[in-house]
């Protein structure tokens, strides 16, 4: 069983760059991850770049341009050519752009072009195993006793985790402390050492620390519950009904990339992540649902997402770190 570790995923980067030597059409394509490196987003470009490398035949070079929400990264790829030499593997804070940031220096809709929903994987809360929370009712009741007290950490403002967060203390009438992280590694390695109390992050991200030993959840935001964690009710069934939430990851190219390249990079990346040992960390290891959309797929899936989310960005006047 293959476990993505910080160790893999170097050696898997690593791979992918020192891999088959250039083809003649052209130089090394770029996979730009707006996240610093350590989180599932990053995690999930890394496994599959040595398949693309394989199957595009050219290195394939996950670069992390982290900052402002993904923004920044994301705002790299809309401005470059579009040649089918660049491309986004972004995360779920992509539908809440918009609304999070006012002056967003492209736009979301005109200046990409869907390639591919990979898939997703339901929101988690965690906390060292030592911490008392048992369920998601007794991060309520610790809150209502001690507001502004209980702290949690998220992978941004403006992520799908801290919205869903925002929403739970707007239901149960309590006041957290919010930690935006530049990543889930980042959040992970605070949770682990006491520093933040509790972190939202997900199932991709936190199951192989709780594999370890070092993190414990205690609430699953799917619609159901995960095989791994099958005797942990959702919070749906825990009586916190409407807070359902998961983590997705899309892929996007520049707007006006050939057809033919989008076409191309979608059959690699399906081919990349049926390949059984990449799907079994995938679906095993990290709890995530494998979707692999076409184009027209992951469109209409972000359109509902920004919908659904970007209504809780300005009720609650959320803004980018």
């Amino acid at each position: 069983m293959i476990r993505l570790t910080r160790r893999t995923a170097l050696g898997v980067a690593a791979a992918s760059i020192a891999a088959p030597a250039v083809h003649a059409q052209g130089t090394a394509i770029r996979i730009v991850v707006p996240f610093a490196p350590g989180g599932s987003t990053d995690a999930v470009a890394r496994l599959v770049a040595p398949g693309l490398t394989q199957r595009l035949g050219v290195p394939v070079v996950v670069e992390n341009r982290g900052g402002a929400a993904g923004s920044i990264g994301t705002d790299a790829v809309a401005k470059a050519r579009p040649d089918g030499q660049t491309w986004l593997l972004t995360f779920d804070s992509h539908a809440t752009l918009a609304a999070l940031i006012p002056q967003l220096p492209f736009n979301p809709d005109r200046d990409l072009d869907p390639v591919m929903l990979i898939g997703g994987a339901p929101y988690v809360l965690a906390c060292k195993p030592d911490k008392p929370f048992q369920t998601i009712g007794d991060v309520v009741d610790g809150a209502k006793a001690r507001p502004d007290a209980v702290s949690f950490g998220s992978t941004g403002n403006g992520t799908i985790g801290h919205l869903t967060m925002v929403l739970l203390q707007g239901k149960t009438g309590t006041r957290m402390t919010h930690l935006p992280y530049r990543s889930g590694g980042l959040a992970v390695n605070d949770t682990v050492a006491g520093h933040v109390d509790m972190m939202i992050g997900s199932a991709a991200v936190v199951s192989p620390h709780v594999r370890g030993g070092t993190l414990r959840t205690f609430a699953q935001f799917g619609p159901q519950r995960l095989p791994a964690l099958a005797s942990l009710p959702t919070v749906g069934e825990a009586g916190f009904e409407g807070l359902e939430a998961e983590a997705w990851w899309g892929v996007f190219a520049p707007h006006g990339t050939p057809q033919a390249a989008v076409a191309r990079m979608n059959a690699a990346l399906k081919e990349s992540l049926s390949d059984p040992q990449v799907r079994h960390t995938m679906e095993d290891t990290q709890q995530a649902r494998l979707i692999m959309s076409d184009p027209a797929g992951l469109a209409a899936f972000v359109q509902r997402e920004v919908a659904k989310w970007s209504a809780v960005v300005r009720d609650n006047a959320i803004r980018a770190d």
